[in-house]
């Protein structure tokens, strides 16, 4: 194939995005300020800064699509707020001058009735913290004059997926027969997405003119509980049973005091606290695509873990 697609960032969500275009057969650029990326012979990776307009511009030449998946150096909303409204206009102006549409992974944070199953209909006009600064983000796509497709996914869990309530904290102790520590409840229901789910929704996205410049879902299943998804990676692992215990709402607040990183966790608290469910039907429709059996995600999610040692 002919078409040149461009990705940003390789995190979970960059790295997983570039394997599955190079797979099938197309050409992918990798920018990152490390160089880093999966090899493959039809994957250049180039050191890049995303802020730096120039460097961007020529990256993009010839580009079709770029993923845009870099995220904040630390989960504040202030390092959100300082960096990432920047990095996704100057994006959008070089990917406007490329002609290449802008496909952006998303969370839930801005959904602003998370109370009831969100879907792509749902009012996304949450403000204050990390919430607001999505909201902003999501804002700003609308008006730009570049081609955007925003994909919205729940908490990541996967290969590669590390800073996540679905990532290290869970799979590392219950695959090692530890005891977990999670926040809030343990049996409220929750919408985790698998990271190469959102990654295929996100191509398919980019390919489908049809469904630009709107918000779409990822292929996300039904809303499981912290404790079944822990159990999930242990009966994949070949793991004990996981045991668990669960960290009061009051209890993080109380150590939030004392704490940034607390302070911003508990900011999540409404999502664990109560259920926290998204509806991807309408987008798995309109993507043909779905979501990976839980089984199956948690065996390849608990095989990469094991091979990490």
């Amino acid at each position: 194939m002919n078409d040149l697609y461009v990705v940003t960032g390789a995190g979970p969500v960059g790295w997983t995005v570039a394997e599955q275009l190079a797979g099938q057969g197309n050409r992918v650029r990798v920018l990152t300020r490390s160089g880093s990326g999966p090899e493959h012979p039809l994957v250049e990776r180039l050191t890049v800064d995303v802020q730096d307009a120039s460097q961007v511009r020529d990256a993009f030449a010839g580009a079709t699509a770029v993923f845009h998946c870099i995220h904040g150096s630390s989960y504040t909303a202030d390092a959100w707020r300082a960096e990432l409204p920047r990095a996704e206009q100057t994006v959008l102006a070089a990917a406007a001058g490329a002609g290449a549409v802008v496909v952006f992974p998303e969370s839930l944070y801005s959904y602003s009735e998370p109370d009831r199953p969100m879907t792509e209909a749902g009012p996304r006009t949450a403000q204050g913290g990390k919430r607001g600064v999505r909201t902003e983000l999501l804002r700003a796509r609308d008006a730009s004059p570049a081609n955007t497709v925003t994909v919205v996914a729940g908490d990541f869990f996967g290969p590669r997926v590390r800073n996540s309530h679905g990532g290290e904290r869970m799979v590392s102790p219950v695959l090692a027969g530890k005891k977990l520590w999670v926040i809030a409840s343990t049996d409220q229901p929750h919408s985790f997405t698998y990271v190469p789910d959102l990654a295929a929704a996100m191509i398919r996205a980019a390919q489908m003119p049809a469904l630009w410049n709107k918000v779409w879902h990822a292929p996300t299943g039904p809303a499981v509980t912290q404790r079944q998804l822990a159990t999930a990676f242990t009966e994949a692992g070949g793991a004990a049973a996981p045991k668990l215990g669960a960290i009061p709402g009051w209890a993080l607040r109380a150590m939030g005091v004392f704490s940034k990183d607390l302070r911003e966790l508990a900011e999540t608290l409404y999502q664990f606290d109560k259920p926290f469910v998204m509806d991807s039907a309408a987008s798995q429709a309109a993507l043909d695509l779905r979501p990976t059996p839980l089984p199956e995600a948690a065996a390849a999610t608990a095989a990469w873990w094991r091979a990490q040692g």
